[in-house]
């Protein structure tokens, strides 16, 4: 009698971070307002990598060269994150599964290893600018040297183990902690430099033509878009919306992803409002002032005070900056273990897994620091943020994929209108890196 064979990844059921999966319990009856703040704390982990230092980076630059042209950039941007993390989420919910693992299983061994790489190398390069800006703001608070300043970042790892030792709500709790001291302290910085918020309102719900005809402004463009939409956040969305012990049925799902989206909305709203800022600040007090050569974070500090006349103006940034590198660790460890266990199923301690992924950015920018000091560091965050955006494809693509295929999502399948909408931010996505490659490429 013949047996039937399996292929071994359809037999795979462990769930993504097994260690949280289900593990925080939701308060009150379904609809209620507790019910909701049970939800929130995902899409706050995901909104960190939307305003890491690398996003400091492309938007000091594209403020200080081009005003605020490019905030319509960044308000694309995050309309974009918003569909895809949702789609993220609601790939999550209805599979039970997490994008690493599905593609793992539909591509099977050899294409799963080749897009975990891929992964690996956008996440090293967000650790990169995490590394760089958290060196930066000791070097900027404390006046520690940068490169020694780099290798402090490693130690972060043991602050890594001691916030998962709390729980996984009371990490959430911090990094929104962290994110409102980031709000408070950019909304202080927009007072303090007092833009033209009717030109600023302009640019940011009207394109302009020139982003695709200057090649400068299009590489920065791509550096935000990068920066801003993130490959790995769309495989840590799906995985971190499982931790909440909802019940799996078709209506405890239903309820999960509408609560969950409302949590990722809100979270990136706030993101939106931190990037827009920085453009902003830059626009207002460096565009404004004829500084248009200021992309190096370290140049917006020392100008800050002077320009606006506020001596703890630089303090106040310096200090975001040291919260937003320290946030976004957090995010990088979790992103790191969901995309080695479900492509290509190895499973590691997370203070290793961290120990790996901090290794792999510390010896590039060690290097950098060493031969070319402070402005390698600026060209290496804006290169980090673009390699971010080239792999955002491999990314999206499988996404849009799977969130189309009613045999995976059942009733949670797109519908018609998110499923134009979704291809055509894959495609649009796939166009700009498109011709970014061929500018680089010729020279432009």
């Amino acid at each position: 009698m013949a047996t039937k064979t399996t292929r071994p990844e359809a037999e795979i059921t462990a769930p993504s971070l097994p260690e949280v999966h289900g593990s925080v319990r939701l308060a009150g009856a379904p609809g209620g307002w507790r019910r909701m703040l049970g939800f929130f704390g995902p899409g706050f982990l995901i909104a960190v990598g939307y305003m890491d230092p690398g996003n400091w980076a492309t938007d000091i630059a594209g403020g200080s060269r081009y005003g605020y042209t490019l905030l319509s950039v960044i308000m694309l941007s995050n309309l974009m994150a918003i569909l895809l993390q949702s789609l993220s989420l609601k790939l999550g919910i209805a599979t039970g599964r997490d994008l690493a693992q599905l593609c793992r299983e539909a591509t099977g061994k050899r294409t799963g290893v080749t897009l975990w790489l891929l992964a690996e190398i956008g996440i090293a390069a967000c650790d990169l600018a995490e590394v760089i800006g958290s060196a930066i703001a000791l070097n900027l608070l404390f006046h520690i040297p940068l490169l020694w300043g780099v290798l402090i970042t490693g130690l972060d790892v043991l602050l890594i183990l001691l916030l998962q030792q709390w729980g996984f709500r009371k990490v959430e709790a911090i990094v929104i902690g962290l994110i409102g001291a980031i709000v408070a302290l950019f909304g202080i910085q927009m007072v303090l430099s007092r833009p033209e918020y009717g030109a600023a309102l302009a640019s940011l719900f009207v394109p302009s033509s020139r982003i695709i005809t200057d090649p400068g402004m299009l590489y920065i463009a791509i550096g935000i878009l990068g920066a801003t939409v993130m490959p790995h956040n769309l495989y840590l969305h799906s995985a971190l919306v499982q931790s909440r012990n909802y019940p799996r049925t078709p209506d405890g799902k239903r309820e999960a992803v509408r609560l969950a989206n409302i949590d990722s909305a809100v979270a990136l709203t706030v993101a939106l409002f931190v990037n827009a800022a920085i453009l902003i600040v830059a626009a207002a007090v460096f565009y404004r002032s004829g500084h248009f050569e200021v992309a190096a974070i370290e140049d917006a500090y020392k100008l800050l005070s002077p320009l606006l006349g506020a001596g703890f103006a630089s303090t106040l940034f310096a200090v975001a900056l040291l919260a937003s590198g320290q946030n976004s660790s957090i995010t990088g460890t979790l992103a790191g273990q969901v995309v080695m266990e479900g492509f290509v199923h190895i499973k590691v301690a997370p203070w290793l897994r961290r120990l790996i992924t901090r290794s792999i950015a510390i010896a590039p920018t060690v290097v950098v620091v060493a031969l070319w000091g402070e402005r390698g560091t600026e060209k290496l965050l804006l290169w980090s943020q673009v390699i971010l955006s080239l792999q955002l494809s491999f990314a999206v693509v499988p996404l849009v994929i799977f969130t189309g295929s009613r045999k995976r999502m059942g009733e949670f399948v797109n519908a018609p209108w998110i499923r134009s909408l979704s291809w055509a931010a894959a495609v649009l996505i796939a166009g700009l890196n498109l011709w970014f490659m061929v500018q680089l490429a010729t020279g432009h």
